[in-house]
């Protein structure tokens, strides 16, 4: 091969992200001595009167191995189509091998039927995006909706899921060391009981010296969706009550979940919540949330304009995922 390069549209709100993306890797492995051994190009987007659109780079990347990082900020259609006319111009400008780095992984969240005549969404974004891909090419992303999302790739395509909640443990420990010494994780419903478990064992490890096991407990809301949008708290398991509740999730959509399980944990006797989602796209808003919680944390996979909001950068994980990859190196180790 050729070379490496990183790819991002300088118009996007991903340019920020892939910036700084790019200033950890040479920062930490070049010395700030070659920008040129691992560099951040430029991607063009051209757009027609009827708003169609024409990518293009401008750079030559004939036999060179291409991290594209997308804007999951996007809306999800032209997300998707955009990411599909990308690969397209790649592959016919004969790059060597194409990674598609991907902060939040769109179209995830709809991962089976769960109901007649619907569609697989997940399956089927996953099929067109990997169809026609190389061997030894990549996703990155980072904490999925659904874990088996990674199985409807191609496999010759694998798809590296990204753990934000080691990051997360540690921000919470430097920033909340107030709120660990009687903390209750907890789950705003039965599917997340996996991911609170994990941040759970995370904030275990990272804390044995100075608290045990004991000092922690899990809670879990079992709620009864009775729409799109609409949501019936039913049953906390668990006990919070003299606590700092921790609310672990991985989208923020709207806040509401957020929002009802906060009213729920209070009326529990939570002295203090917080909520924590990897991706915090808050569709309706910010205000309706700090009226229900105490603090509110994210990563900055998605751009956030409330500076109420606590955000943790992500970006140098994705650093160093992308180069143990290009370098051959275990990503799994980070974990």
């Amino acid at each position: 091969m050729a070379g490496v390069l990183l790819l991002a549209n300088p118009e996007s709100k991903a340019w920020e992200f892939a910036t700084k993306v790019h200033e950890h890797i040479i920062s930490k492995y070049y010395g700030n001595t070659n920008l040129n051994e691992f560099p951040l190009e430029p991607l063009e987007i051209k757009y027609f009167r009827n708003k169609e659109f024409k990518p293009h780079v401008p750079k030559n990347i004939r036999r060179k191995e291409v991290y594209f990082i997308h804007d999951s900020s996007l809306d999800p259609s032209y997300w998707w189509v955009q990411l599909l006319l990308i690969k397209d111009m790649l592959l016919s400008a004969s790059a060597e091998r194409l990674s598609f780095v991907l902060p939040n992984l769109l179209w995830s969240r709809q991962d089976r039927k769960d109901q007649p005549h619907v569609p697989i969404s997940a399956r089927a974004v996953a099929e067109s995006i990997s169809q026609n891909l190389r061997n030894h090419s990549r996703i990155i992303t980072m904490d999925l909706h659904a874990a088996q999302v990674q199985g409807f790739y191609n496999e010759s395509i694998p798809l590296d899921n990204l753990h934000s909640f080691p990051v997360m443990a540690s921000y919470f420990i430097e920033n909340h060391p107030q709120d660990l010494e009687n903390l209750v994780v907890v789950s705003p419903d039965a599917g997340g009981v996996t991911r609170a478990r994990a941040f759970l064992h995370q904030l275990i490890q990272k804390t044995s010296d100075k608290y045990s096991s004991e000092n922690y407990s899990l809670a879990i809301i079992n709620k009864l969706r009775l729409g799109t949008g609409e949501i019936e708290v039913l049953k906390l398991a668990g006990e919070v009550e003299g606590k700092t509740a921790l609310l672990i999730d991985d989208i923020i959509d709207s806040g509401y979940t957020l929002c009802e399980a906060s009213d729920l944990l209070k009326e529990k006797g939570a002295k203090k919540v917080i909520g924590y989602g990897t991706h915090g796209l808050f569709t309706e808003g910010y205000d309706h949330i700090f009226k229900s919680l105490d603090s509110v944390i994210t990563s900055n996979t998605m751009p956030i304009n409330d500076s109420r909001v606590e955000v943790i950068p992500v970006d140098n994980l994705f650093a160093e995922a992308i180069y143990r990859d290009y370098k051959g190196l275990s990503i799994s180790e980070l974990f």
